[in-house]
C-alpha cells in the first residue's frame, strides 16, 4: 500500500512510518511531498494521506497522527500505547508529558538536519523507535519495587 505525507518529516511523519511498517502494512511505500501536493498525489497514487490537516489519520485535539493510527487499526498493544503519549509529547506543544518527549524531539530534529532527504531519515530514525518501543514494553513487564 502507498501512504504519502509531507515532507522534511521529523516525529510524526517518521513515527507513524515506522508504526505502519511494524504493526499494520508489511509492504508499505512512503510518499513524501510539499504540504500543498499531498492530496493530489493520494489521489493520483491511491495512497493513503496522513499527518495533514482534513484527515482522518491526522492530529485530533491534543492528539496527533501517531495516536490516530493506533485508534484506526486498533492496535490494543500497551507498548505502544505507552510509546505513542511519548510521540505525541515530542510531536506537540506538550513535551513535558513524559520525560522522554523532550529528548525524541532532540534526536528527530537532528536526524532531520543530518538526512539526505525523507527516506534516509527514516531508516536513521527507525531504530530509534524499534529501542523506545523495546523501552516501553521493558518498563511494562518489569517487576515492580515493593
Amino acid at each position: 500500500m502507498k501512504w504519502v505525507t509531507r515532507e522534511r518529516a521529523r516525529v510524526d511523519r517518521i513515527a507513524c512510518p515506522w508504526l505502519i511498517s511494524r504493526f499494520i502494512d508489511k509492504d508499505p511505500t512512503f510518499l513524501f511531498v510539499p504540504a500543498g501536493d499531498v492530496m493530489a498525489v493520494a489521489r493520483r497514487e491511491g495512497a493513503v494521506a496522513y499527518d495533514v490537516p482534513g484527515v482522518e489519520l491526522g492530529h485530533r485535539d491534543d492528539r496527533c497522527s501517531f495516536d490516530a493510527f493506533i485508534a484506526q487499526y486498533r492496535l490494543d498493544d500497551p507498548a505502544l500505547h505507552a510509546l505513542a503519549r511519548i510521540v505525541r509529547g515530542a510531536d506537540t506543544s506538550a513535551r513535558e508529558l513524559t520525560p522522554e518527549s523532550w529528548g525524541l524531539y532532540a534526536v528527530a530534529s537532528g536526524f532531520q538536519q543530518l538526512a539526505r532527504d525523507d527516506h534516509d531519515n527514516m531508516a536513521r530514525q527507525f531504530p530509534v523507535y524499534d529501542a523506545l518501543y523495546a523501552y516501553c514494553r521493558g518498563r511494562l513487564t518489569a517487576p515492580r519495587p515493593i
